[in-house]
């Protein structure tokens, strides 16, 4: 039985098959190409990928990013296709799950909605639920620097508070484009904003998310 993170992934590979290495990216200043060296080197390359999130190791992670780069593309499909080698804690079903069923459903969206004609899929609700509970859980994280109080809320009245501040901000939409706003995606999620308009516009400019 595939699990969410399997699906994602499969998904984010044709996508980034479709879509070419050229193609442009929600990512900044990155194409498909470079999206896919990232996906690849996160999985691969540990040595390198904690420069994702630690500063003092980017150098490294900047270098390694640029060899996988510099891959066919075609290669680089293939490694995300199959996955990460067994040494790889990504391997195990369970780390997978819990640390690539968002991962991959962001950046599938990062290449879909950057095209010129995308269109919307449908998310099954146990896969809302499943991305409600994870951006829960993140929330303060990816909205710490978020400039103005910052609520998340579902349609149906669950909230979860990413910043606590003045004057507050209500995002409301379904979990999934919930989760592309807290990641930084403002601009490409299907969001309504409820509060002053000063603070609108500085939550929308905000660089939200894991890297901001």
């Amino acid at each position: 039985m595939s699990t969410h993170a399997q699906r994602e992934r499969l998904l984010l590979a044709d996508l980034l098959e479709s879509a070419g290495p050229g193609a442009p990216t929600l990512c900044e200043g990155w194409t498909a190409r470079d999206l896919a060296a990232h996906v690849v080197v996160r999985e691969r390359r540990p040595d390198a990928a904690g420069g994702i999130l630690f500063k003092p190791l980017k150098a490294r992670l900047d270098r390694v990013q640029q060899e996988f780069t510099a891959k066919p593309y075609e290669e680089l499909i293939q490694l995300i296709r199959t996955g990460p080698p067994r040494s790889s804690p990504f391997a195990l079903k369970q780390i997978d799950e819990a640390a690539n069923s968002v991962e991959f459903f962001v950046h599938a969206e990062d290449v879909r909605r950057a095209q010129p004609e995308w269109a919307e899929r449908a998310i099954d609700p146990v896969f809302a639920n499943l991305l409600w509970k994870r951006l829960e859980r993140a929330a303060r994280v990816l909205g710490r620097r978020s400039p103005v109080g910052l609520v998340l809320r579902r349609p149906d009245g669950q909230t979860a508070v990413a910043h606590r501040g003045a004057p507050v901000v209500t995002v409301t939409g379904e979990p999934d484009e919930l989760t592309l706003f807290a990641f930084g995606r403002q601009s490409a999620a299907h969001v309504e904003l409820d509060g002053d308009k000063d603070a609108v516009e500085k939550l929308r400019a905000a660089k939200l998310g894991i890297d901001a």
